[in-house]
This record gives structure tokens, sequence and C-alpha cells, in this order.
């Protein structure tokens, strides 16, 4: 595949409204095909004081202004006890910005940091401990859905990390409805590339947030995942986003999951073939229907 020149801008105002609205293509579409949002809804939108979950938070008022529905976000935001994380500086700039928000501390760090051997990864009881504390202020702030900012990079390190290390064919859900049956997490992101995200959030002149949990740890599995990615796109350009096309254009009856033949009522073997052997070999499977199952 031939690389595309990069498009010339004139000025950085030219170039943000350029990103802005590629990026809200993307943020429109996967909303439009997963329906994660709907009339009514009230969204918390997970702010961490990073590029990705503000750039989320923009493209959702802008999004919200055009819409056909009518639904509130609030931008909620964990404070974990990161020492000298300056959580002051996204207070200001989310009154300054007008936005609905919230607050909230509770000390993760210290249980991350006293549970886990240094040197061993943070990410798994972190994150359980986050997503925990979020779920119950849904519940108290009585928002339907949960709004996280993971974009496309992240759900293909995803997909490699199960491929490599689980043993399972399987990457991050667009929509997904929590084991308690309570909360609804939504990713409007899942579409959009982390590069665009981050030169869109340089342009806009966000005040990221450092965060210093786990950034020190250079060896981590998603990590060296990241890494191989990024090789496949420089030697490949054009990698990353024919992963993306894959994962919306799944052939069940080219994968070995028998549990998955059966849902989907395909013949096993002693079942009798299809009429049409081929055709029924490369009918691509519609993504609603996987998503039922």
């Amino acid at each position: 595949m031939t690389a595309r020149a990069p498009q010339q801008f004139h000025t950085e105002t030219e170039e943000r409204d350029h990103l802005e609205r590629r990026l809200a293509r993307d943020l429109g579409r996967a909303v439009a095909e997963f329906a994660m949002i709907e009339q009514g809804d009230r969204v918390m939108v997970a702010i961490s004081g990073g590029k990705d979950s503000y750039t989320m938070l923009h493209l959702l008022r802008r999004f919200q202004r055009s819409a056909p529905i009518d639904f509130d976000i609030v931008a909620v935001n964990l404070d974990q006890g990161h020492p000298g994380f300056p959580v002051e500086r996204l207070r200001e700039w989310l009154a300054a910005e007008g936005y609905e928000h919230r607050i909230v501390y509770e000390d993760t760090h210290s249980v991350v940091t006293s549970k886990i051997p240094e040197g061993e990864t943070y990410c798994s009881l972190c994150s359980r401990l986050r997503r925990g504390i979020l779920y119950t202020l849904a519940q108290e702030m009585r928002c339907t859905k949960i709004a996280l900012g993971h974009h496309r990079d992240d759900v293909l390190a995803t997909l490699m990390l199960n491929l490599v290390f689980a043993g399972q064919l399987k990457a991050m859900p667009p929509k997904l409805k929590s084991d308690d049956g309570r909360n609804v997490v939504i990713r409007p992101l899942v579409y959009a590339a982390e590069d665009t995200i981050a030169r869109f959030a340089e342009l806009q002149r966000f005040p990221i947030l450092p965060c210093d949990l786990c950034g020190s740890q250079e060896n981590l599995q998603r990590k060296q995942m990241q890494r191989l990615l990024s090789e496949l796109e420089a030697n490949n350009p054009g990698a990353k986003q024919s992963m993306l096309a894959a994962l919306r254009n799944v052939r069940p009856t080219h994968l070995l999951d028998a549990g998955l033949w059966r849902k989907l009522a395909l013949p096993l073997i002693g079942d009798a073939p299809p009429e049409e052997p081929e055709a029924a070999e490369t009918m691509p499977i519609p993504v609603d229907r996987l998503a039922r199952n």
C-alpha cells in the first residue's frame, strides 16, 4: 500500500479544524453503529487529564450540539492520590470551559503500591479499583452511560495482547454492560487514530496532566504490543487501519471456535452441508448479528 502524502495546511487553525472534523466523523460513526448514546441519556465522561479524554469530552459536546437527540454529559475525574497530581489545573479548565463536572478523591495509589511488588505491573489492580469507583459514582449521579477514552490503537494493542499472551481472539468492546447489569460502558473513540488525537490535543492546547503511576513501567506487555504495532505501521503504512477493518469484517467460518459456530447455527462436522459451500464459507457475518451473540 502506498503511503498518502501528508496534507499541507497554511495555518494551525486550518489543521486543527480539519482534524476535528475527521475525529468528529469517527466518533459519530461509532456512536451511530453501536447505538452508544440514546434519547435522555446522562453520560459520565471519565476524564483523566490526558489527550484522549480531553478530546473525547470536546467531541461529545460538539456531537451533543448537533445530534438529533437530547442527552447530557458530565465530566468526572477520579483523583487517585498520585503524588503531585495537579488536579486544580483540571478543575479550573473544566470550569472555564463551562462543563458540568465533578472531581472525586480516592487514594487508590497507596492501595496499588502497597499490594503490588515494585517492578510488577500496576495496571490490573489499578483499573479494577478505578472501574469499581466509577461504577458506583455513575449510580449515585444517575448516569446511564460511562464514556471511556480508548481509541483505535488501544483496541489493536488489546487484540495483540489477547492473541499473544491470553490465547483469545478479542479486543475492546465498543459498548459493554457491566457484570452487575447496572452500568453501560461506551468507547466513542474506537475508530479514532492515536496520532490524530495527539496532534489535535496539541493544537487545541489542552492542559495535559501527567500520570506517573505506571508511566515508568517500560516493560509492560501493552507497551511491547504498542511498539510492535508502531513497527508494523512504519514498515507497512496503513497496517493499523487494515487491522481495524478486520475487526469489522469477521468471518467465523474461518475461525476454530466450535462454540461460536453453534451460536451462529453454522454447520459442524456431521451436519448437512450448505447447498453452496464456497459461498457459505466466505459470506461475512454482519457485526450486529455477532453483537447479539
